[in-house]
């Protein structure tokens, strides 16, 4: 049975972040996706110009519409923006069961601010304690835990260790933001800290790496049940993503990765 993973996150017209993102991802990763929106942007690859939210008790309503009449096997939180309408997330999930992907969007790419001062607290009182996963870039994770931003692996560890302990059952440090020549991923559980090791692509197409990593962990979740191995294979697809990234002519700013690129192939030269 193929599996239903729902995404409760902002969207990005331009499609490589935010809801739009999450739904390529979850699908590339063979699952169903389903999405209720949080907050309409008006951005591009070069920045984000407007948000217009949506109603708490709207969010709230999308959210249990989908459990009232679907199976839902995993959920990815991204962008929620202010605190009520993180509260509204918390409580139309606090009696599900399904496991929960949480990445805390905090600011966009090109800056812009994606979360409300006062909504952080409403994300660590309520919704990392339900999270089953956590998938914080390194200045999310410096900023939920009020510390500098991490500069090595063990320092890393450390943090994700910190906020492990305000609830989640595992937390997953990106390490994209670090200088190293690689870009590893430190996946802190109750059995400790394990490292995830990948490449670094030299490419300014990264829109959206965030919103794809946390849904494609989420697919993969919902179909292995299995948090080690959903994290291995979402990388794995991640680094793809952004490795075949210049393939894709979008913008002229930060561009997105390539969803799809284990699903297409480039033309065949008709004169071949």
């Amino acid at each position: 049975m193929i599996a239903n993973v729902l995404s409760i996150a902002g969207s990005d017209p331009s499609g490589g972040a935010g809801i739009q993102a999450d739904l390529k991802s979850i699908s590339a990763n063979g699952a169903f996706a389903m999405a209720a929106l949080t907050a309409l942007t008006a951005q591009n690859t070069q920045g984000v110009r407007d948000i217009h939210l949506v109603p708490p008790a709207f969010v709230r309503a999308q959210i249990d519409t989908v459990f009232d009449d679907i199976r839902v096997d995993a959920v990815k939180i991204g962008m929620i923006a202010t605190a009520d309408i993180a509260q509204a997330v918390a409580d139309a999930l606090a009696s599900r069961t399904a496991p929960i992907i949480l990445d805390p969007v905090m600011i966009a790419k090109g800056g812009a601010p994606l979360l409300q001062p006062d909504a952080i607290e409403t994300l660590r009182r309520a919704l990392l304690p339900m999270a089953t996963v956590l998938t914080p870039n390194l200045p999310e994770a410096a900023h939920l835990l009020g510390v500098d931003i991490a500069q090595s692996r063990a320092e890393m560890e450390i943090q994700g260790q910190a906020l492990r302990a305000l609830g989640p059952r595992a937390v997953l440090m990106k390490g994209g933001h670090l200088t190293d020549a690689d870009s590893p991923d430190c996946l802190v559980s109750e059995t400790g800290a394990h490292w995830f090791e990948g490449p670094r692509t030299q490419t300014r197409n990264t829109h959206g790496t965030g919103c794809t990593l946390s849904s494609a962990l989420a697919a993969q979740l919902a179909r292995t049940g299995d948090i080690a191995q959903a994290t291995a294979a979402a990388k794995t697809y991640v680094a793809e993503a952004i490795a075949q990234a210049d393939q894709l002519d979008v913008g002229s700013g930060h561009g997105p990765t390539h969803h799809f690129a284990n699903f297409t192939t480039a033309p065949k030269d008709p004169k071949s």
